[in-house]
């Protein structure tokens, strides 16, 4: 499969697209560029690599730490490395020098208690496996690994292990090439984008890794903990160099100093790689070139379209993320369509389409896929075998389990570092992320109860009350006849009046006045007889076609034939002035607003001229000041 890399940096943010062609590699497309704005014929964004300035990824980075605390409990200890939360050290991953431990894992007998091994106090040299990731601080190792672009280098290890996401017969091949080398004590893992290198590459990678290796060890000696020993590489260098490779027919970056980074890591490490490489020259943006743009944009929707017509559901949740296959449009093609066969068709484009958005929005912990049910075994086990060949192409280590009875699939995948999704999105301050957030009449009702509470406690002096919230809430008191505030009124022998913005919250609640009927009425009622306020015409009258209504701030005034003025700014005169409404009539000799347009869904007025505002907003003059200008 012929792969492209597409590198995107901007000031703040670094953006790594992988695009990967359908086909086999003698089917690619070509090498030539998409023009407007599309991917290359036959490639799609397969995954997605995001890093902001300042909030970079830490993991492969090692630290000189301290033990804070040992739990014989949980066989970990917690390590302070210098960050906000500490770093959660599991026993199997303690590497003492001369020192046997038995790799038990959870539940395991015999061997020594981690409490046996580590003190607080002691420092330690760990390395990140795994960032930290929402209320969990990093994963860290005691058993360090050395990234080159061939191996990767284990001081604490022994012999030469090789990727086994290698066909046997490369695996075997490299076993050949590699034994033998001198590792200096240490072990070596060869990599996957060792396919098809020679024992040469791997001769002169070698020095510079026991070079970087001596490095770490003289800073470890000279620092104190807790602090950074070494630093993963960038984001673009560090994923061109885990994934570059013979399929990869280029890499396209946007930026000149990037762009020579990467030729001099590739002069060092893979010459025969350095024409690959290539610098962006066109007019347009990289990522809007590609598309990618496109792609980011679609990873925070919750349903994914499929070719046929069918769709995907996408909930997450704490402990799980779970895919929902639909048919929708899909019927089947043909006369001969049966509904086996439609539904077996919507499940295949599934099952590959799944794993694209594993790898785009990087899902990782468990996952739970629910294939539309299929009544023959046949189709099954070729739905299984369809989402596991997408799977290979996946470097993130998972593990699935068979379709059940219930047509669910279960399988995990490693959750390393955050997704796109994640990094672009923070969850929502109303509804905390669940999605849903409370109705205006559910908040009203509450509101209710609360203002009943708040009546029979005050003082037999106070006769009224003004109470700030949200317009959509205080309607609905207000609305329907005002039945719900009547009866309100009605129980507690008190009066209420509201105000409030639509920037409001809806749960906002606040008793801004509290005393005498008719200084709250003063204070509530925002206009008075006679003046002039700028309004916006936002919707017509529920009664009388030849009028309309203009809202401020959930305050309603009802204007007189003002039927055909939907959309425009008015200077209207208020003829009545209520609790909760008013009835207005237009100010003549305003033809020339016609052409300035409100804005009717917020009911604020756009003028330039500087107006004094009533209470709610409005724009208003007094009735003396109107006939000083009219004469």
């Amino acid at each position: 499969m012929k792969k492209q890399v597409i590198v995107s940096v901007d000031p703040w943010e670094t953006r790594v697209a992988l695009l990967e062609s359908a086909g086999t590699p003698g089917q690619a497309a070509g090498r030539g560029r998409a023009g407007g704005g599309a991917v290359p014929d036959g490639y799609r964004v397969a995954e997605l690599y995001l890093e902001r300035r300042g909030s970079r990824s830490i993991v492969g980075n090692i630290y000189k730490g301290k033990v804070d605390n040992v739990l014989d409990g949980l066989e970990a200890a917690f390590i302070d490395i210098g960050l906000e939360k500490n770093g959660f050290l599991h026993i199997d991953e303690i590497v003492l020098p001369g020192v046997e431990i038995a790799r038990r894992g959870r539940g395991g007998e015999g061997g020594k208690r981690i409490s046996e091994l580590l003190k607080p106090g002691q420092e330690v040299i760990v390395q990140v496996v795994k960032d930290p990731l929402k209320s969990k601080g990093a994963r860290v190792s005691m058993d360090l690994t050395i990234a080159g672009r061939y191996l990767v280098y284990t001081p604490t290890g022994e012999g030469i292990g090789v990727s086994k996401r290698l066909e046997d017969k490369e695996r075997e091949r490299l076993r050949r090439q590699v034994k033998g080398l001198a590792l200096e004590g240490g072990g070596a893992i060869v990599r996957t984008a060792a396919h098809g290198a020679a024992r040469a590459d791997f001769e002169r990678e070698l020095p510079y890794l026991f070079k970087l290796h001596e490095v770490l060890q003289q800073r470890a000696a000279q620092q104190e903990a807790p602090s950074l020993v070494f630093q993963e590489a960038d984001l673009s260098v560090r994923v061109v160099r885990d994934i570059f490779s013979a399929d990869f027919e280029r890499a396209v970056v946007d930026d000149e100093k990037q762009y020579q980074r990467l030729v001099s890591f590739f002069t060092r490490t893979a010459p025969e790689l350095v024409d690959r490489v290539e610098l962006h020259q066109g007019s347009s943006p990289l990522f809007e070139e590609y598309a990618v743009e496109q792609v980011i944009q679609g990873l925070t929707s919750g349903r994914v379209d499929l070719p046929s017509g069918g769709y995907l559901m996408i909930d997450y949740a704490e402990a799980l993320t779970v895919f929902d296959v639909n048919s929708g449009s899909f019927v089947g093609r043909g006369k001969q369509a049966r509904l086996e066969d439609t539904i077996t068709r919507t499940n295949l484009e599934a099952a590959d389409e799944v794993v694209r958005q594993l790898r785009l929005r990087d899902i990782g912990g468990i996952i739970v896929i629910d294939f539309i049910d299929m009544a023959k075994a046949r189709n099954r086990d070729t739905v299984m075998k369809t989402l596991r060949a997408a799977l290979d192409q996946d470097r993130t280590k998972t593990f699935t389990a068979e379709i059940s009875k219930l047509g669910l699939v279960e399988m995990t995948r490693q959750n390393v570092t955050e997704g796109v999704r994640e990094i672009i999105s923070r969850t929502c301050p109303i509804c905390d992320g669940d999605g849903v957030v409370l109705s205006e009449e559910t908040v009203a009702i509450e509101f209710d109860r609360r203002l009943r509470e708040l009546a029979s406690r005050a003082p037999r002096s106070t006769e009224a009350f003004l109470v700030q919230m949200n317009p959509d809430v205080s309607i609905e008191f207000t609305g329907h006849g005002a039945r719900m505030l009547h009866e309100l009124e009605q129980a507690t022998g008190k009066l209420f009046h509201f105000e409030g913005s639509e920037s409001l919250a809806l749960d906002h609640f606040e008793v801004v006045m509290e005393g005498a009927a008719a200084e709250v009425y003063e204070r509530a009622v925002p206009f008075q007889v006679g003046e002039e306020v700028l309004v916006s015409i936002v919707e017509p009258h529920m009664y009388n076609v030849d009028d309309a209504v203009a809202k401020i701030d959930g305050y309603v005034v009802s204007v007189t034939g003002a039927g055909r003025l939907l959309g425009r700014k008015r200077l209207v005169r208020i003829e009545e002035a209520g609790r909760n409404s008013a009835r207005a009539v237009l100010v003549e000799g305003q033809e020339e607003l016609d052409d300035a347009p409100a804005d009717a869904a917020s009911g604020d007025v756009l003028d330039s001229e500087p107006r004094r505002r009533g209470r709610r907003g409005g724009r208003r003059r007094s009735a003396a000041a109107a006939d000083t200008t009219t004469e």
